[in-house]
């Protein structure tokens, strides 16, 4: 259901209209509906329709493509979760004869596992998937054209295989597993693999004149898991909320945010856009913010969803043709208007509930050789390590119970930081990995590898 469109300002929800009402029109869409996300709830809903008084609603449903990815891979993850695979796994492990086994589970989430992009001939997306009965009709005579993690490769074939994989695992039809594992906990009840009315209709909108002509909608069989779900801006609304914030009875919010870090190894061209992918997400940077989500093509429709975790806003945008209006850019633009009309108010600073002396004691400066770091006690418990001027690496830390510390983001992801400590019991210096920090350069009376010159700081004679 979608909440009040009061959650808004009302310059923020006619700048929203009209970015919605601009890509409808430039992009001669029949319709297209949209809807944006703040706070883990529904707060704006807007369509554009070349039928009047025939607007579709968060109820009416479009057919989302590739969107379907990011719901394949969530249901990979849970069998990664439950043990029963590890993403470092050869697909032969779990899924003998393929022809594509040395392909790992990661990298075929990651369009890394060398596989081509498309089905062979005839066009599988205009053809009825009973064509492709078995995964070898999917994956034709030649399945890998590239060496296994060394490219990302986008691969509906790819996505084929994971659908396999868990139909494989679970003994179970993909559909099935979708709709108890996914859909029905999170309240998905307009999405699934066949229209239910109220439905949009597919067209194609001529290049050069402003003429229709309907699509088919074909049921791609063995390919569902790569592109076939329909869905609801109201439904997707829902699926980003958990996308930036996880539930435990579908996926946790580590897991989560795990197909949100990038798993694929950029290209050139990549590198100079900001975008490359997770596991099952589409990541770029845009506008000067991070946004995470899929976008999705099938004849006669386009989708969109994008998420700024960072600034807790998501937004959706469906369209019923073949091209037109660009719905990744659609649903980003909505994200951008509602942070910068109305930017996140964050939460109140609050102090520490307890302090423990011998962490308080680790806060201040120290020194990497001669770059000085801030290391930092915040409230949520962590150690953050900054450095005190200009770029460098950083990283936030969490207790391990024992005294040591293990880096969360960035260089540092993994690693452990320890305390070293005199006989006496006072602070020699942190060991980072086997980097020593101490509290002034090269301080002569902590333990540096490599000893500390005894004559100390010198001028050079002119």
């Amino acid at each position: 259901m979608t909440t009040s469109h009061e959650d808004l300002l009302p310059g923020t929800r006619r700048a929203l209209l009209h970015r919605v009402a601009v890509a409808q029109s430039e992009g001669r869409a029949p319709s297209l509906v949209a809807a944006v996300v703040r706070d883990g709830r529904t707060v704006w809903h807007g369509a554009r329709t070349s039928v009047d008084g025939h607007g579709p609603d968060e109820n009416t449903q479009y057919r989302i493509g590739s969107i379907t990815k990011t719901f394949t891979a969530v249901l990979v993850l849970r069998l990664r979760d439950e043990g029963l695979l590890d993403l470092g796994d050869p697909l032969e492990k779990h899924l003998p004869g393929t022809g594509a086994g040395e392909a790992t589970v990661a990298s075929l989430l990651a369009h890394t596992g060398g596989l081509a992009a498309e089905s062979p001939a005839p066009w599988w997306e205009r053809t009825p998937g009973a064509l492709r009965p078995e995964l070898a009709d999917v994956l034709g005579e030649r399945p890998l054209l590239h060496p296994v993690g060394r490219l990302h490769h986008y691969s509906n074939p790819g996505y084929t295989l994971l659908g396999a994989l868990v139909e494989e695992v679970r003994g179970a039809p993909w559909e099935e597993v979708l709709r108890a594992e996914v859909l029905e906990p999170l309240g998905l009840r307009r999405t699934g693999v066949r229209p239910v009315a109220p439905h949009a209709g597919g067209w194609a909108v001529h290049p050069w004149a402003d003429a229709l002509m309907p699509e088919p909608a074909e049921d791609l069989g063995r390919m569902a898991p790569a592109g076939q779900l329909w869905s609801t801006t109201g439904d997707l609304a829902r699926f980003a909320a958990f996308l930036a914030r996880g539930d435990d009875r579908v996926l946790s919010a580590e897991s989560v945010g795990e197909m949100r870090t990038p798993a694929a190894p950029a290209e050139a061209a990549d590198v100079a856009s900001g975008s490359t992918y997770g596991l099952g997400m589409q990541i770029e940077h845009r506008d000067g913010r991070l946004l995470v989500g899929h976008s999705g093509s099938l004849p006669g429709f386009l989708a969109g969803l994008t998420i700024s975790v960072e600034d807790d806003i998501a937004a959706v945008a469906l369209a019923n043709c073949t091209s037109g209006p660009m719905m990744w850019a659609t649903a980003a633009d909505l994200v951008r208007i509602v942070a910068e009309a109305e930017p996140r108010i964050p939460g109140p600073w609050r102090p520490l509930r307890q302090v423990d002396p011998a962490v308080l004691e680790l806060t201040g400066q120290w020194y990497w050789g001669t770059q000085g770091f801030g290391l930092r006690l915040s409230a949520d418990g962590l150690l953050a390590l900054e450095p005190l001027t200009g770029n460098g690496r950083r990283s936030r830390f969490r207790p391990n119970g024992d005294g040591t510390w293990t880096g969360l983001e960035g260089y540092y992801t993994g690693e452990s930081l320890r305390v070293v400590r005199r006989p006496d019991g006072s602070v020699d210096h942190l060991d980072l990995g086997s980097f020593v920090f101490t509290r002034r350069p090269y301080d002569e009376q902590a333990s540096v590898p490599g000893g500390v010159d005894p004559e100390g700081w010198q001028g050079i004679d002119q």
